[in-house]
């Protein structure tokens, strides 16, 4: 799987699993995306594409590095979509 289209699918999850916030973006928190079945079915690495996202700027989360348990509560938040 290339990583286009591995985070074209992490923004199928994302609109799937999260809730419009306060400013009208979708945001779902890490421990939920973590956690899915589905989105463990489909990820080999999650966090690595969740940077991948991030750094073309269509995510944002306030952390270097989500580590699952101690960053289950940061949301990360469709910047586009």
């Amino acid at each position: 799987m290339n990583v286009s289209h591995e985070i074209d699918l992490l923004v199928e999850e994302i609109q799937r699993l999260g809730s419009k916030n306060a400013n009208g973006q979708t945001s779902v928190k890490f421990g939920v995306l973590f956690n899915d079945e589905r989105c463990a079915n489909i990820f080999e690495a999650l966090v690595g594409t969740l940077k991948a996202a991030k750094k073309r700027k269509l995510i944002d989360f306030q952390s270097e590095l989500l580590l699952q348990g101690v960053h289950d509560h940061v949301d990360i938040v469709l910047l586009e979509g």
